[in-house]
């Protein structure tokens, strides 16, 4: 059986947060419907400190940032951005219209339209997110979506000077420094200043999160992106030290960011869990990891690697790390995480920062039924259908007129009657009983 060596806090408080979460987060929302751009400027007042006379960055004002920023940043952004989208087209290019001729003239289609606009919002706050201007906007405009309005926040009353070039080079249509729920509502239900897009996309702390989730059917969005996960499976011949390396590097992205051992070697838990102690007080972000390993962090050993597997698979995490002699097993044996990372040499921050898939992933057990952002969430797959063939039509008139009613659907009924009898030997006895 397997047992844990370090447990989280109990679910209920983390519950009872949620729903704190919830209620302040429906209050803002409804009081920007009623109140637009000046409940915009309010909260971002009372947020961010920042109420400048707009918040889109003009032309000059974005060439202006983007020309202070090194150009050792600017090279490794555009470096970034050529691995986020090399991937993103090669995904783009797996999708393809199909047309197919089910019976004779009978022809259905589908094709994949991008939406009209997105919305991409880019966490700031304590940490200027850059990379995740790489992965909405770079991922967007691989799809072909006309209209990107980006979002980021200043950090301590300054423009994230770094984060605003990545949206630039990215291709943004529009730059706004607005950060926190009040852009994500702003986007979505559109204000006097800002125009509302069909989709946002982006990842956030729980506020970000959970507007989200209440916009959702107003707007569409990506996924559930909320605070950062990571699960690492490592067996006996992991090194503990970069398992306790990886499992901080991702818990330092908040005090509410799990982090998760699954191991099959109970040394190699003991062993983790010291490295992780040891390393906490030296962290320079130990505010927000320090408390992320103590409310949320865990160590669980199981019986067998493949116990290991079902254990990972139960939690459903954003992002796996596999620590183990086969790291490719875990392709086989395992079905929901948000994204996967087999093996010593390739760690959850290259995927956060720098190797090219897409860093916005399903958090909170959405892996379940969602993997993480991609150029297929910017598309729309839609059908259409033509008969060009009369008999084929008449057919399927005779078909649906009897298919309808047994629904007791009378007008679809007809409707199929009317083929059928145009352009074969149905006939209307309905019209004839209507004196028409």
């Amino acid at each position: 059986m397997p047992h844990t060596i370090k447990s989280p806090v109990p679910a209920g408080e983390v519950r009872a947060a949620r729903a704190d979460v919830a209620d302040r987060v429906r209050t803002i929302l409804d009081d920007i419907r009623e109140s637009g751009d000046e409940a915009v400027r309010r909260y971002s007042e009372k947020f961010d400190d920042w109420s400048p006379e707009s918040f889109l960055l003009g032309p000059e004002e974005i060439e202006r940032i983007v020309s202070g920023v090194p150009d050792t940043v600017l090279d490794d952004i555009r470096f970034v951005q050529r691995q986020v989208r090399t991937f993103a087209e090669a995904q783009r290019d797996t999708l393809r219209d199909v047309e197919i001729e089910t019976l004779p003239g009978v022809h259905l289609g589908h094709r994949h339209i991008p939406v009209a606009g997105a919305g991409a919002y880019v966490p700031g706050g304590r940490y200027p997110l850059t990379a995740s201007a790489h992965m909405t906007i770079v991922t967007a405009k691989v799809a072909g979506v006309p209209r990107v309005a980006a979002c980021t926040p200043p950090i301590r009353g300054e423009i994230p000077a770094a984060t605003v070039a990545a949206m630039h080079l990215a291709g943004a249509d529009e730059i706004y420094l607005l950060g926190g729920v009040q852009a994500v509502a702003a986007l979505a239900i559109g204000t006097e200043s800002i125009g509302r897009v069909p989709l946002i996309a982006g990842p956030g702390n729980a506020y970000v999160a959970e507007a989200k989730r209440q916009l959702f059917g107003e707007v569409g969005i990506d996924l559930f992106a909320g605070p950062t996960e990571i699960l690492v499976v490592a067996d006996e011949h992991a090194d503990p030290f970069v398992a306790a390396v990886d499992l901080l590097s991702q818990a330092e992205h908040g005090p509410d960011s799990p982090a998760v051992l699954v191991t099959t070697s109970e040394a190699v838990g003991r062993a983790v869990q010291r490295h992780v102690e040891r390393l906490l007080p030296t962290m320079p972000t130990r505010d927000y990891a320090g408390p992320a390993w103590r409310d949320h962090g865990e160590i669980v050993v199981a019986d067998s690697l493949d116990e290991a597997f079902r254990i990972a698979d139960s939690y459903a995490c954003e992002h796996v790390e596999i620590l183990t002699q086969n790291p490719r097993r875990a392709l086989d044996r395992m079905r929901d995480y948000g994204a996967l990372f087999l093996g010593e040499g390739t760690c959850v921050s290259y995927g956060d920062k720098v190797i090219g898939t897409n860093h916005v992933l399903p958090t909170r057990g959405a892996a379940r039924y969602t993997g993480g952002l991609w150029v297929g969430k910017y598309l729309k797959t839609v059908t259409y259908q033509e008969v060009t063939d009369t008999a084929s039509s008449a057919l399927l008139g005779e078909v649906c007129g009897r298919a309808s009613r047994v629904e007791l659907f009378e007008g679809h009924a007809r409707s199929g009657d009317v083929r059928s009898a145009k352009y074969g030997k149905g006939t209307l006895p309905w019209n004839d009983e209507a004196g028409a």
